[in-house]
């Protein structure tokens, strides 16, 4: 199958600068194996808001960029699209293009947090924290202005959440989310994980969103994170949970990668990381 990869390139959700560059990276690598990498950006005279009691930092900034994120799947409506972020904001315009797309689809979120927040609720005014509750049609319609289409709660589930705000938590329990956290993973076993998260996601649909957080990783072995949070998926865990996935890739209708911050990188152990996903990704795909 054709793809369509699109290097994400912002951080406007995150108060902390370089998941941008993240995105440009792994695009920059791909390019060189002569894959053909569409490039999104915010304008060169963009200025990041960073003040902690702006609530709704960078909205209009975010607003333009994923309207464009969204058209461009929206225009290659035949390609699996892969998108490389930048923060995990862009998967608003992802999730709910692939959601037009294909009329009705389900979401699996892999992270270290549950992005469940509203403008209402949000602590920190990074709309990167957002993003979920938007796709469902959670409040938020701010940020979804392009569409009138959303994933239905009921088709949605969360996998390795540690990190939970306590208005979040609220909003999770009213729309009866699924959510299943590390210590989940360790007491249920990866198999029975995800073969439930699938089972719900596919449930009456046309197929799935996958978005992975690389902060879902311990930061131990992902450190090149905006937010990192302890008690994440060791190695091991990441791998066999991936193989897992990758064996349901006919489910699978779109992919994001997000969060990959460089500039807290060490060694190059997130970047290496997140080109072996990448790669196993695209060899399932293009077989």
């Amino acid at each position: 199958m054709q793809t369509l990869i699109i290097s994400a390139c912002t951080d406007a959700g995150v108060h902390i600068d370089g998941a941008n560059l993240g995105a440009y990276n792994l695009g920059k690598y791909l390019e060189q194996k002569n894959n053909k990498i569409i490039y999104l950006k915010n304008p060169s005279n963009f200025i990041k808001e960073k003040e902690p009691t702006n609530l709704r930092k960078n909205i209009t900034a975010i607003n333009n960029f994923n309207n464009e994120l969204y058209n461009t799947i929206l225009n290659n409506p035949n390609k699996f699209p892969i998108i490389l972020g930048g923060d995990h904001s862009i998967s608003i315009a992802s999730a709910l293009a692939s959601n037009k797309i294909h009329q009705n689809i389900g979401i699996i979120w892999f992270d270290a947090h549950t992005d469940y927040n509203t403008f209402k609720t949000t602590i920190t005014g990074n709309i990167h924290g957002l993003p979920l509750a938007a796709i469902n049609g959670f409040y938020n319609k701010e940020l979804t202005k392009f569409t009138d289409n959303y994933i239905n709660p009921k088709n949605t589930v969360i996998i390795g959440a540690r990190s939970i705000d306590p208005l979040e938590k609220e909003n999770l329990i009213k729309n009866n989310i699924k959510v299943f956290t590390t210590n989940d993973i360790k007491e249920l076993g990866f198999s029975n994980v995800l073969n439930e998260a699938f089972k719900i996601a596919t449930n009456n649909t046309n197929g799935v969103h996958l978005s992975f957080d690389l902060d879902v990783i311990d930061p131990s072995f992902a450190p090149g994170v905006s937010i990192p949070e302890l008690n994440g998926l060791s190695l091991e865990e990441t791998l066999k949970i991936y193989n897992i996935f990758l064996d349901n890739i006919s489910k699978i209708v779109s992919f994001d990668l997000v969060e990959y911050n460089p500039l807290k990188d060490i060694n190059n152990k997130t970047y290496n990381l997140a080109i072996d996903i990448i790669n196993k990704l695209l060899i399932k795909i293009t077989k």
